[in-house]
């Protein structure tokens, strides 16, 4: 069965919509909040199922490729995440556990106090040794090769 142009689309637009409702179904009904950069590897989903109605529309290859693109940058985005869980670099000072550097006592308890409560570098969940960003991270580089197809197709 050979896959069309719209297919294409179809499949790489509703993979974003199905990761989004995963992540939102782990939030509301699993109860797991999300951290800062769980939120920001979800905006690029949401702008890749805009793409994929969009491009259901409008011929040509420049939004399946712009839908590769966003693919793309929710994966880089889940790869940062997996490295400051793995401890391999620091994540934002908003959502990691860094060093305190040289604040006094009345700086480092206000960062403390208004620092949110989930931290980006703890897994609270995974599968198979990878963690949700991990998986985010390997599926959106699949949507991004299937947005590459479209594009390809729409030629």
């Amino acid at each position: 069965m050979r896959l069309t142009h719209t297919s294409l689309v179809l499949i790489a637009a509703g993979g974003s919509a199905v990761l989004l409702l995963g992540a939102f179904g782990f939030q509301h009904l699993g109860g797991l909040a999300p951290c800062k950069l769980c939120l920001w590897q979800r905006w690029p989903h949401a702008v890749a199922v805009v793409i994929g109605v969009l491009a259901l529309m409008l011929p040509g290859r420049v939004l399946p490729l712009a839908g590769a693109l966003v693919a793309l940058c929710s994966g880089a985005l889940g790869l940062y995440h997996m490295g400051v869980e793995q401890g391999w670099w620091l994540g934002p000072a908003t959502c990691s556990s860094a060093q305190p550097g040289n604040l006094s006592a009345d700086a480092l308890f206000e960062q403390i106090m208004a620092a949110p409560v989930v931290r980006c570098d703890e897994i609270p969940w995974q599968m198979l040794g990878l963690s949700m960003a991990g998986w985010n991270m390997v599926l959106s580089v699949a949507l991004a090769a299937v947005w590459v197809m479209a594009a390809r197709k729409a030629g």
